[in-house]
């Protein structure tokens, strides 16, 4: 090489490393992802220059050693100069966060997980807006009398739910420095891509005092006095008369022939404008999302808001732990049968089954053959059809008090906690026969300690009354909820009289109401007949859907402003409704149900559907649940309900009889996403609506969601937490807010 070539080429090495201003040993271990772009570009620069001779060239009689050579120095200094911007940057996150740490500034919000949003996030905010414009004439007076009687409907569903809704702490007022800070630019190089934890203790927290308070039951509902000699309740709810008559006129409108053609056509153009949305936008949607960095469906919050507790597991995990107790403790004395404790081992051996005959197979649990038979479904839950394994190991309360559901329970949550992006509401069953049901219930949670951040519990009462006054154990009605809800009144009042209740009850998130909707109802309410009172319902028949809404839905709602006055929490109604039989089940459910489940017989009722929408009821659908019992998964009107904008998510149901997999919620995505062709949007979407379902506390929310995310539109939505594009946020909330304006009109 020319010797003054070689001296240039030194010299503008020289001047880098002087420009960058860097002494010391440089760290070839550092990744160099983290370089600047131009950084980047200069060093790619310098090595192609050295490959392509725009270097000083050797000399034409130069041996090809020579050249060789003088090839991998360029290389070689190109190299070098990556080092350098490495090492500068390196040098200026170390001085940065030590600057961080004697300010001791907190990191737990998500401005200091992530820098401030790229640039071309910012102008992938806005989109292409569909604009239709109205006719001076297109509003008839037909027209404006059915948006008078869907406006209606509306403040209805306002009225019975305004006393049951939970309320959340305004969002903090937003700064520019939160806005704009950047970790990268602080130098927080050891909290950059970490947030501690929410911590969780629910059984430690301090019992709040005995009050005073007088509980009666009057005509099935609990009313609660300050105390004996106060006049006035301290919340008053609806009675069942003003209950009926509001349902009735809310039967009559859906069934209006004009309020079904308007919803109709309302909801076929709210179809139609997402089919455009998607068309002009998904690729802004998608750009946008590649924009943030670290988030994508795996590693984004999502809430299985319906499972059963004694499912929640898969098959493969419930053999395991059976094969793992019958090796461990075969001697066990764990049920009492004929007469006689048996232990472990004799159990098996009386159902001529070893060890190693057990098999998937052999359990016999997944739902097949259970097409519109529900009867067959529930004998599912029984391991290898026999009722005496399922007492042993899913069930509380037996000879050995819940232990064996408790152990795989810890590891099901161990599960949970190592996927850590992944939430659920459990549902365990209180049946309403015996007085003593939910001491047993809590003093099985607090004992075993089933508490975790990932599981919030919810209790499902079955309809199951006429099966109870079939067998003696309840005399009416009334007697069911008196079991129901005067335990959790009276502990409410004095905490510290049952402990370990007190203590569930901190982790308690909703209500559940389970059966076969499918059933036929023997008494209906009419308009002009009056059903019977709790207390005078004796006869065998189970009380109608809406009956059973109504008390449960009364006695919450008591129970919350009871709860509410003492600073404890509320808990929300979810009820089962709309998986079969009669779609009108989901009117009964608009009127009392903070949320649903299943809710896809609201295909066959256009205008409840469009009152969901108005409203967005959250609606937990299990399409592989509805597969097995009731719907063809490729008739499932998720889709269209997502299109549209209604409030859905996807939840499991019973993972041990429905899915194959460890991970059912992700099953359970993975399925939807690709028979229904749904973008990683959609995905992310439906994972953020669950969270919003979901009953976690605010605080839970704030740091799954964002600190803002109770604020409408894209206020509300920070995609560094929800990968969800501001794009399809705002155009959810300004549709909803044309829809709700056209009403107006």
């Amino acid at each position: 090489m020319d010797t003054s070539a070689q001296n240039a080429l030194d010299a503008s090495l020289e001047g880098e490393l002087a420009h960058l201003h860097l002494d010391g040993p440089l760290d070839p271990g550092f990744p160099p992802h983290l370089m600047h772009a131009d950084v980047l570009a200069a060093a790619a620069q310098a090595a192609t220059d050295a490959d392509d001779g725009d270097m000083p060239s050797p000399d034409e009689d130069e041996s090809d050693e020579a050249i060789q050579r003088t090839h991998h120095e360029g290389r070689l200094k190109a190299s070098i100069l990556e080092k350098v911007a490495t090492e500068k940057r390196l040098r200026r996150l170390s001085e940065g966060f030590a600057d961080d740490q004697g300010a001791a500034q907190d990191a737990s919000g998500p401005g200091d997980l992530f820098e401030t949003l790229p640039e071309p996030y910012g102008q992938l905010s806005t989109y292409q807006k569909i604009q239709i414009t109205s006719a001076p004439d297109e509003v008839d007076r037909e027209t404006k009398e059915v948006c008078e009687l869907i406006r209606k409907c509306v403040a209805l569903r306002k009225k019975w739910i305004a006393v049951n809704e939970p309320k959340t702490p305004p969002p903090p007022p937003s700064t520019p420095e939160a806005q704009t800070a950047s970790p990268r630019a602080a130098g927080a190089a050891a909290k950059l891509r970490h947030r501690d934890e929410i911590p969780y203790e629910p059984f430690e927290n301090p019992v709040p005092e005995t009050t005073q308070h007088h509980i009666v039951m009057v005509g099935g509902v609990v009313v609660v006095y300050e105390d004996k000699e106060a006049v006035e309740p301290i919340s008053r709810v609806g009675t069942m008369e003003e209950y009926y008559r509001d349902l009735f006129e809310l039967k009559r409108i859906i069934n209006f022939g004009p309020v079904k053609t308007l919803a109709f056509k309302r909801l076929q153009l709210l179809e139609a404008r997402y089919n455009l949305h998607t068309l002009l936008n998904s690729e802004r949607e998608l750009v946008a999302q590649k924009a943030v960095p670290h988030r994508d469906f795996y590693n984004v919050r999502k809430v299985d808001t319906h499972i059963h507790h004694s499912a929640c597991m898969n098959q493969k995990h419930l053999l395991r732990f059976i094969k793992s107790r019958l090796r461990n403790s075969p001697g066990e004395i764990v049920i009492f049968r004929d007469g006689r404790f048996m232990t472990l081992s004799e159990v098996f051996r009386s159902l001529n089954l070893t060890g190693y005959d057990l098999s998937v197979d052999t359990l016999d649990m997944h739902a097949s053959n259970t097409f519109h038979r529900f009867d067959r479904f529930n004998l599912k839950y029984n391991p290898a059809g026999q009722s005496r394994l399922r007492e042993i190991f899913l069930k509380t309360d037996n000879l050995i008090a819940g232990k064996y559901l408790a152990e795989i329970t810890k590891e099901v949550i161990s599960d949970l906690h190592a996927s850590k992006y992944q939430l659920a509401e459990w549902r365990v069953s209180i049946y309403g026969r015996k007085n003593s049901e939910w001491d047993k219930l809590g003093r099985w949670i607090y004992v075993n300690k089933l508490a975790s951040p990932h599981i919030r519990w919810m209790v499902q009462i079955p309809r199951l009354y006429f099966l109870y006054k079939k067998l003696g154990e309840v005399d009416n009605f009334q007697q069911m909820l008196d079991y129901m809800f005067l335990p959790l009144f009276e502990v409410t009042r004095d905490p510290s009289s049952n402990l370990p209740l007190h203590y569930f009850l901190e982790t308690l998130v909703g209500f559940d109401c389970v059966d076969d909707e499918s059933k036929a109802e023997p008494f209906r309410a009419e308009r002009g007949k009056k059903l019977p009172k709790p207390h005078e319902w004796t006869n065998e028949a189970n009380p109608p859907y809406d009956y059973w809404c109504y008390y449960l839905y009364a006695n919450i709602a008591a129970l919350n402003e009871f709860r509410r006055q003492k600073g404890l929490n509320i808990f929300s109604f979810r009820p089962h409704s709309g998986e079969a039989g009669d779609p009108e089940h989901l009117a009964a459910a608009y009127l009392t149900a903070n949320g649903i489940n299943h809710g896809i017989t609201l295909r066959k009722s256009v205008c409840l559907q469009y009152l969901y929408y108005l409203t967005q009821i959250g609606i937990a659908m299990s399409p592989l649940s509805n597969n097995r019992l009731f719907l063809a998964y490729h008739r499932n009107p998720f889709p269209i309900y997502h299109a549209r904008g209604l409030n859905v998510s996807l939840s499991t149901d019973d993972p041990v009889m429905l899915h194959y997999t460890k991970d059912a919620l992700l099953e359970e995505y993975s399925v939807a996403v690709q028979v229904w062709k749904l973008t990683s949007t959609d995905m992310c979407e439906i994972a953020r609506n669950s969270v919003l379902q979901s009953g976690f506390e605010h605080k839970f929310k704030e740091h799954y969601l964002g600190p803002q995310y109770t604020l409408p539109g894209s206020r509300g939505n920070d995609i560094r937490m929800t990968n969800v594009p501001d794009i399809r946020v705002d155009y959810r909330h300004e549709t909803l807010q044309g829809e709700l304006a056209f009403i107006q009109t």
